[in-house]
């Protein structure tokens, strides 16, 4: 959603709270939605966008930190011989 429809959002939350014909549930609801398109449209107007002439960030490069997975079996550690041993788990 862009700026506009946001605050087109907001204009008719601003409506069902003015006339108070709501039940409070749903005035709690349509409150909480207005207060969060404001923090919404507050950040849009924080952030600069990107020029289309400004330099775009580096994508990450192969060769950094990556995820492994880890196989051993839980419960368990590898001993200095680096064989495994049972640890009892706390019950």
């Amino acid at each position: 959603m862009d700026k506009a429809e946001l605050e087109k959002v907001r204009e008719w939350a601003d409506e069902k709270l003015a006339t108070g014909d709501e039940p409070p549930w749903a005035w709690d609801r349509y409150m909480t939605l207005r207060e969060t398109l404001d923090e919404i449209l507050r950040g849009m107007e924080a952030v600069t966008p990107l020029r289309e002439d400004s330099p775009r960030p580096e994508q990450p490069r192969e060769g950094h930190l990556r995820l492994v997975a880890d196989n051993d079996r839980q419960g368990s550690a590898r001993s200095p011989s680096g064989r495994h041993r049972s640890i009892p788990l706390p019950m």
